[in-house]
């Protein structure tokens, strides 16, 4: 498998350092508000990724942080009434709830920073001791950026320009305006526990290093986020594990892209921030999941309505493809003729096109234009009566159907029977729509009475007053059918 390396800015072969073992850590949220897109986007990438990895047989350990303690969780305990842990378990809750229905599995560790304040008090006297670290009059304690020659490596930024411009704010002990804390000293009304240096909590960068070694073999395998933490909290990470290690502390750098949203950064200044109880408001988890993987995860995504009933178009297309093809399976004669070798030979170059694109850096948008494939190959023979009733067309189906459980077990999405999919995907486009579900009911009862008495006018006028309210109407031998259009 190739996988992008954000510190070589290129593709590499991704082989695992212990044979058969993947050591990977991903940082997590900073529990103090509701999810949003951008969280979601991360948190289906590497699901994906290590969903990827596992189906390749390899025995992956997962871990994936929470941020318990930060200034803007005591921000929002202050103007909310409350304390730093109970802001924190209350957001920790809530992004279980949402990225439970987005289908993402738990990670095998999901610690939390303050269960590792030993550690990390462990991790700044070490760095100290080397000379990489130091201790101010007031208690903080910081990292001496330039005592590790390797700072910049990840971001690809000097030193030098960093350092231009930049300024120690008044009342900082820093020695160099570049300098980052790993301890910082109480502050009245904020959480605190005891240190070597006096009360204090622990800078953020500090945690992920701390919890990386205290749970994973290092060097890590991989180490994910989303590009925002390239810097500097990544390269921060690299700067205090290595020089407390002495050693590499992470092989493989992987970053997932920002999403926009109406071509915009999502922002609560520019009043464009979308939760996902937003977006589950009025869509499908599963559709936004399809969504997200729609396109390659380093790539920019712009999320915006329209965008999401082209995904929800999308994914309704595969789901009736693999509907057609488990009724196709229902057929019980079958004629002597043969299918074309063709048919076959299709299917198996574009499950060869599937692998290969989930092995190239893990091209989901690439693998799904493959799935796409397979259901047109699917609808053509089932929508050909000669060849839908050939003798191992049934073969040919039910490989389409196995592909799409494996699929499913790897990207997250067509895991739904196609029924409970589509009763979903009904009710959510009406509480989108606002459309009345008793009346297009009446409606589709009067249109049935009329068709019965043969008063074709008036069936069609109804057809015609459903299509005005955005509703189709199939009719098939089990009576009408109705979907939002």
């Amino acid at each position: 498998m190739l996988l992008y390396n954000t510190q070589t800015r290129s593709k590499e072969v991704f082989t695992p350092r212990v044979p058969g073992h993947v050591f990977m850590y991903v940082c997590g949220i900073t529990a103090y508000d509701l999810c949003h897109i951008g969280h979601a986007r991360s948190c289906v990438v590497f699901d994906v990724l290590v969903r990827h990895l596992r189906g390749q047989g390899l025995d992956v350990r997962f871990v994936r942080n929470f941020t318990d303690v930060d200034d803007k969780i005591i921000n929002k305990a202050n103007a909310e009434g409350l304390t730093s842990m109970e802001v924190a378990e209350k957001y920790i809750a809530a992004f279980h709830e949402d990225m439970d229905a987005l289908g993402i599995l738990r990670a095998d560790e999901e610690p939390r920073a303050t269960a590792y304040i030993g550690p990390m008090i462990e991790l700044a006297l070490r760095l100290i001791e080397r000379g990489h670290a130091y201790q101010t009059a007031s208690g903080d304690v910081y990292f001496r950026v330039r005592s590790f020659p390797g700072y910049g490596k990840l971001s690809g930024r000097d030193v030098e320009d960093l350092r231009s411009g930049a300024r120690v704010a008044p009342g900082e002990e820093k020695e160099d305006p570049l300098d980052f804390a790993l301890w910082k000293a109480a502050k009245p009304g904020e959480p605190m526990w005891p240190s070597p240096f006096g009360q204090g909590r622990p800078g953020w960068h500090l945690e992920c290093s701390a919890m990386s070694e205290g749970l994973l073999d290092l060097p890590l395998d991989i180490h994910g986020g989303g590009q925002d933490l390239i810097f500097p909290h990544h390269e921060n990470e690299i700067a205090q594990s290595e020089a407390a290690l002495g050693r590499e502390f992470c092989r493989f750098w992987v970053h997932n892209g920002f999403v926009r949203i109406n071509t915009e950064k999502m922002s609560k200044s520019l009043g464009n921030f979308v939760t996902l109880r937003d977006i589950y408001a009025a869509y499908l988890p599963e559709v936004l999941r399809f969504f997200l993987v729609s396109a390659h995860y380093r790539s920019p995504l712009d999320y915006s309505n329209s965008a999401m009933d082209e995904a929800e178009k999308g994914i309704k297309r595969l789901y009736a493809a693999m509907e057609s093809a488990t009724q196709g399976l229902t057929r019980t004669k079958w004629s002597g003729a043969a299918l074309p070798a063709e048919f076959s030979e299709e299917l198996s170059r574009l499950e060869k096109g599937y692998a290969e694109a989930m092995d190239d850096d893990l091209n989901t948008a690439a693998a799904l234009g493959h799935v796409f494939g397979m259901a047109r190959l699917i609808n053509r023979v089932l929508e050909d009566k000669a060849l839908a009733k050939c003798k191992d067309t049934p073969d040919l189906l039910r490989r389409f159907l196995a592909d799409m459980a494996g699929y499913a077990q790897v990207l997250g999405v067509f895991g739904t029977a196609p029924a409970t999919f589509r009763a979903g995907l009904k009710a959510s486009r009406l509480s989108r729509t606002g459309i009345d579900a008793a009346k297009v009911e009446a409606l589709v009862a009067e249109r049935q009475t009329a068709r019965a008495g043969k008063d074709f006018a008036r069936s069609d006028a109804i057809r015609d007053e459903l299509a005005a309210l955005g509703v189709e109407v199939k009719d098939t031998p089990a009576g009408p059918e109705w979907d939002v259009a």
